[in-house]
């Protein structure tokens, strides 16, 4: 079984993106807390938290079909290196303004923004790119344990960011994050060339393509609407989490790490059990049935009347969204054809980030009138529905497809 998780990492290439990116997204993450507390801690505002949130992945959004048309015309391997130095440098320019005491939230306003616009082109570059690093067979399996590195981190860096700041303070974590990215620097510099690394597919189409190619293939219509309805609906939970933890269960910025970092256990053990899957078939299921998992988590969550009861909860939202998104994204990558493969992920991006942070600016807002527990209870509902209706559509159109291609 040990085998059939980690069978992809038999590609040298790919041990060394996973190695680099095991060290960056802990950096990632650890700096993700720290911002949000900062932002918390300056402002005593859940409209702010939202905004920040806003900021750092709307150009996602905006910018997504053109950046995965780059993506498709230019070497996936030089984008991603260009992209990871520049977040660097986004890091270390956050830790410089709070640890000598300038930081302002305009600053923090400022290179939110800026960090997203990288993660616009930086996005569809990785993820095209994963597709270069193993043969076909191996990909779903890539994938899958791309994820589980994410959510390690996820489970992993709030709760080291959280013990940190509560004894240095949250510019230290941001130079962590600033070092982590060296990581993966270097792992790029060590890989040996591949052509599907470097080649430039094709820029036949224009940024439309990709949208074009999902609209004719219904499943992917109904897959990434289930996608958009959890991101708008169903991520903005964490973006109140600096909210639950310090008013509704009265702690600090230990509590805040373990609440994310719970989620992100759930959302590990999802990405696990992913990779040990032997066969893509059935992944329209998993994806349902994820998104139910999710609007249930959601429910118990704001209905907790604990920091202990909170705890537990947490882990199956973090299982049901990272489910969904990772499985999502493997039907999306089979489907592909690898001169679309960047403007295709560029569109999974744009509906799973660029939804987020108009979900989490109207979520900031709500909590802001309602409270942050009615409105993550408000969000179970609406995931609740969608996900049985948008589900429903994609298990019987995925049928009709396979009626079309036996006959």
């Amino acid at each position: 079984m040990a085998f059939q998780i980690t069978r992809s990492l038999q590609h040298r290439n790919f041990r060394l993106y996973f190695l680099g990116q095991l060290l960056s997204l802990h950096g990632t993450w650890m700096q993700s807390v720290a911002q949000a507390w900062l932002v918390y801690r300056l402002t005593d505002s859940s409209f702010m938290l939202g905004l920040v949130s806003f900021l750092n992945l709307a150009p996602v959004l905006v910018l997504g079909l053109f950046a995965g048309a780059v993506a498709d015309r230019y070497s996936r391997y030089r984008l991603f290196w260009i992209t990871q130095t520049l977040a660097m440098l986004q890091a270390f320019t956050l830790a410089a303004l709070t640890l000598s005491g300038h930081v302002q939230v305009a600053h923090i306003l400022m290179l939110a923004t800026t960090l997203g616009i990288i993660h616009a082109f930086e996005i569809p570059a990785r993820h095209a790119l994963l597709a270069g690093l193993v043969e076909r067979a191996e990909l779903p399996n890539a994938i899958a344990l791309n994820s589980s590195l994410f959510n390690l981190a996820r489970f992993l860096g709030p709760a080291l960011a959280g013990a940190l700041i509560a004894v240095f303070g949250e510019g230290p974590v941001f130079v962590i994050n600033g070092l982590s990215f060296l990581a993966v620097l270097l792992a790029l510099f060590s890989m040996r060339p591949r052509p599907a690394m470097h080649v430039r597919p094709s820029d036949s189409g224009g940024a439309l393509a990709g949208l074009r190619f999902a609209w004719r293939q219904i499943p992917l219509r109904y897959a990434l609407g289930l996608v958009a309805l959890i991101s708008l609906a169903g991520t903005p939970y964490l973006v109140l989490m600096p909210v639950f933890a310090r008013e509704v269960f009265g702690g600090g910025a230990q509590q805040l790490g373990l609440l994310v970092g719970a989620s992100g256990l759930g959302a590990l053990f999802a990405a696990l059990r992913l990779a040990q899957r032997k066969q893509s078939a059935g992944l329209e299921r998993v994806i349902v049935v994820s998104g139910v998992l999710a609007a249930i988590g959601l429910l118990l969550f704001s209905l907790a009347g604990s920091f202990f009861i909170a705890l537990i909860t947490l882990p199956l939202i973090g299982f049901g969204i990272t489910s969904l998104v990772a499985a999502t994204n493997t039907f999306l990558q089979l489907q592909a054809e690898d001169s679309l493969r960047g403007r295709l992920m560029s569109l999974f991006s744009m509906v799973f980030l660029g939804f987020a942070p108009l979900g989490n600016l109207l979520a900031g807002s709500a909590a802001q009138h309602i409270g942050a527990p009615h409105t993550v209870l408000v969000c179970a509902l609406i995931c609740s529905f969608g996900a049985v209706g948008l589900g429903f559509g994609l298990c019987r159109s995925v049928e009709v497809e396979k009626v079309k291609h036996l006959s």
